[in-house]
């Protein structure tokens, strides 16, 4: 085993260790470490971030159900829009997008670059928002709990967007339940891991077929990543929140310069 792989497998760990901790954020760490640390192609690797992600969720999910956190209603009304858009992205979307994209002279964006570069941008607005104070996420009402056309609409935008760079979402979801829909902080949280295992394992199927999956890597990254969110839950009660997430955000923030630099300009 190189070197490289080993520090891949230790990403694994923090994975779950930042969806323990955070509820979100394993995807934008899954993709960087299954693409630039075990060199998997974009496609591929997005199919497996949905895997590990949505698995390590569900474990997640068991742990807040019994804590009585799940806003169920709010989260089945979200989550069927959602997963189905990401099935239809994964599924049919997908395959139809070409290799090569634009081709100018010697200029030329491929799938995978598009792919990387997209995701990229997304990191930088998630890093944003976990950087800068917002106090409308501090609390919430009930208001908005059974506006319905609000959370279907929602469930449809962000599972377009998650379905085409294969993550789970947390950082879109969560602002969307507490802001739209007025729910308390921890609730959303909650919440938002289970339409993240849903949506994410659902999203996965639609990849079947389309893409060839490597089942013993796979498994073993997705048993390393359910080994961390147990050491997340476990940390969660000894470090302030809010000091992580600003953490956590100038990360990804660096991250995702870096992944533009490497895919722009080498």
């Amino acid at each position: 085993m190189e070197v490289i792989e080993i520090f891949g497998y230790i990403g694994a760990l923090i994975v779950g260790v930042t969806l323990g901790l955070m509820g979100g954020g394993g995807s934008i760490i899954a993709i960087p470490i299954l693409t630039y640390l075990f060199h998997i192609n974009p496609i591929t690797t997005t199919a497996y971030s949905l895997f590990v992600v949505g698995t390590s969720s569900s474990i997640g999910t068991f742990n807040n159900w019994k804590k009585g956190l799940i806003e169920y209603k709010v989260a089945v009304v979200f989550a069927i829009p959602a997963f189905l858009a990401v099935y239809i992205v994964r599924k049919y979307l997908m395959p139809l997008i070409p290799m090569k994209i634009i081709t100018v002279n010697d200029f030329v964006i491929t799938k995978d670059i598009a792919i990387m570069v997209f995701f990229a941008v997304i990191m930088i607005f998630s890093a944003t928002s976990m950087i800068k104070k917002n106090k409308k996420l501090s609390t919430g009402n009930n208001s908005n709990h059974n506006n319905y056309p609000l959370i279907i609409s929602a469930g449809i935008v962000i599972g377009l967007i998650t379905g085409v760079i294969g993550i789970g979402g947390g950082f879109l979801i969560i602002p969307a339940l507490v802001l739209l829909l007025k729910i308390e902080m921890k609730k959303a949280v909650a919440t938002t891991l289970f339409i993240i295992a849903i949506k994410s394992l659902v999203g996965f199927l639609g990849d079947l077929g389309n893409t060839e999956i490597n089942w013993r890597f796979l498994l073993v990254f997705t048993a390393l990543s359910i080994s961390g969110i147990f050491f997340g839950h476990y940390l969660s009660s000894y470090i302030k929140g809010a000091n992580l997430k600003k953490s956590f955000g100038w990360m990804v923030l660096l991250v995702a310069f870096a992944i533009l630099y490497k895919e722009i300009f080498t």
